[in-house]
């Protein structure tokens, strides 16, 4: 009897010639970018580093784009943003000891959001390794104890013949829902060495599925059935998975209303009529939620933001969908389903009956219209105006991407997506610094659609230096820098609590000249000539910079007890 795993794939008579006589001077580096290449990756993204030089070498002798950027920091920023808009596992080539440290609040964002980044860093020489004080340059005693808690899954190489598998395990893991980031480490010495091994061809790394289990979605859906006032948060997961589709199936046959987290912008249709946008910031959001006799929450572990600082209290049935089963009822009992998005509620879409509600659509809109009448009472007419300008310059299927900027503070509530995996922030570990080199990565990824980057001045200045990558590699990325002369949410923040700001007020440069410097062009611009600049630049090939001098005010609060 033979079974599946008795079987064997024999090469052809020439792959035995190639295996027996692989092309002369390789390396342990080309053992990483062949394996890459197996793989299907197309691009990779980094910063050479004395280490990691056998890597680098290598590339030179494969198929992969390489994009380099300035800072280790935002090369992991621009393999986030790639990984987020394609789905596919983003290599991230790194040295040792402080270049692979600076990658470190990059790799936080990407964890928190989901997206996968394969780093792959090179160690110091093995005759170090084990803790000892050896001296070595860049030298760490466990660098691996820095990315622990960061990263998904760490995979150690210690000789040539590990590569292969430890990176195609790796790229397993970060494909794996929920995606993630990963981390491998290769000595100096194994990158650089001479390798006799053959040349890496057929690779299988295919991610497990996270299926729901059937006893779970069966309870699920017969208390959706019956319910009388359903609703549906839906976040970060359902873009992840690509599951807007199953989404907006399942909730016009619950004839349930959808918000969307700020994660999860463009997961469900801004104008559908059973669309709460994602006023989630906003009490007249919370309490509809928080009334709904059966609340399903997808791909989302109603965390800080999305249960309005916590102060969400739900008080019907919650079921759970979470392909991250550290998030599964972390932060409220529910029927915890542990499983992908779109394998859950493909699932419910079979079981679900229809249910009627011709009040449901009445409902939303009178939350918005509530949540519409607390903003239009607060004078903010500024912030309404700049953000509506940028919905009209930006094309429909160009991405944007959002540094942690009072802009994309309004952004998350008030900005329409217009199409799932369009949008994207910095909002999952909130660094600064996000915005332009994300924008730079998925350019790379697309360089058919122009991408919108958005930063306050304050978190310009975190990626400034990738104004030369953007035009080394002719990017088509816009990058509106809206200036208020500081940290101004901090300046907010600080004020209200304690009467005035401290160390928020920053000096600055001419930011258009400064672009200009980088053989970038740049346009200063004003509140009412904002859509025409922005349009144009937007159309316009290559990188460009638009500057908004302005002062920006965020809206009230209402988890505080204002309202």
């Amino acid at each position: 009897m033979t079974h599946d795993h008795d079987l064997v794939l024999r090469p052809t008579a020439a792959q035995t010639e190639a295996a027996l006589n692989p092309p002369t001077g390789r390396s342990g580096g080309d053992l990483v970018v062949e394996t890459l290449t197996g793989l299907g990756a197309t691009t990779v993204f980094g910063l050479p580093g004395q280490h990691a030089l056998g890597m680098f070498d290598a590339l030179r002798r494969s198929s992969l784009q390489y994009i380099g950027l300035r800072v280790e920091n935002n090369a992991g920023f621009a393999a986030d943003a790639y990984g987020r808009v394609t789905g596919e596992a983003a290599p991230l080539l790194l040295s040792t000891g402080p270049g692979a440290l600076t990658s470190l609040a990059a790799l936080q964002e990407a964890a928190a959001a989901s997206a996968p980044v394969l780093a792959i860093s090179s160690q110091i020489p093995t005759a170090g390794l084990g803790g000892g004080r050896h001296g070595y340059l860049h030298e760490l005693p466990d660098q691996q104890a820095s990315f622990r808690g960061v990263v998904k899954s760490v995979h150690t190489v210690r000789t040539q013949s590990q590569i292969p598998s430890a990176i195609a395990a790796a790229w397993e893991s970060a494909l794996t829902a929920p995606h993630g980031p990963v981390w491998v480490e290769i000595p100096q010495d194994v990158l650089l060495a001479e390798t006799h091994l053959p040349v890496v061809s057929a690779m299988d790394a295919t991610p497990e599925d996270v299926l729901p289990r059937p006893e779970l979605t069966a309870v699920a859906a017969d208390l959706l059935s019956r319910a009388a006032r359903p609703a549906i948060i839906a976040g970060g997961g359902v873009v992840r998975a690509d599951a807007s589709g199953k989404l907006l199936q399942l909730a016009e046959k619950l004839n349930a209303p959808v918000v969307t987290t700020f994660g999860g912008k463009g997961a469900f249709p801004w104008n559908h009529p059973l669309s709460l946008q994602s006023w989630l910031e906003d009490r007249h959001t919370t309490d509809f939620l928080e009334d709904a006799d059966v609340l399903l929450v997808v791909g989302s572990g109603l965390g800080e933001l999305s249960s309005n600082y916590h102060t969400f209290k739900p008080r019907g049935r919650v079921v759970q969908i979470e392909a991250d089963l550290g998030k599964l009822e972390s932060n409220h009992p529910a029927l915890g389903i542990h499983a992908d998005a779109r394998l859950a509620l493909s699932a419910l879409l079979e079981t679900v009956e229809e249910r009627t509600d011709p009040t449901a659509a009445d409902r939303v809109r009178t939350v918005l219209e509530n949540v519409a009448e607390r903003i239009a009472s607060q004078e903010l007419t500024l912030e309404q105006d700049v953000l509506a300008s940028v919905r009209r310059a930006l094309p429909d299927d160009s991405p944007s991407f959002w540094d942690m900027t009072i802009l994309a503070y309004w952004a998350w509530s008030a900005f329409d997506a217009r199409d799932a995996n369009t949008m994207h922030s910095a909002q999952g570990a909130g660094g600064l610094g996000y915005g332009f080199p994300a924008a730079l990565g998925a350019a790379a990824a697309d360089p058919t659609r122009p991408v919108l980057a958005v930063s306050g001045d304050g978190g310009a200045l975190y990626s400034i230096a990738e104004l030369a990558t953007a035009r080394q590699y002719d990017l088509n990325v816009t990058w509106l820098i809206v200036d208020d002369g500081g940290y101004g949410i901090l300046r907010e923040y600080m004020t209200d609590t304690f009467g005035q700001a401290t160390a928020t007020e920053l000096a600055r440069p001419d930011y258009v000249a400064l672009a200009e410097s980088f053989g970038v062009p740049g346009v200063r611009t004003t509140p009412e000539t904002l859509e025409e600049d922005l349009a144009k630049a937007l159309a316009s090939p290559g990188p460009s910079v638009v500057l908004l001098p302005a002062v920006l005010r965020m809206f009230a609060p209402t988890h505080l007890g204002s309202d």
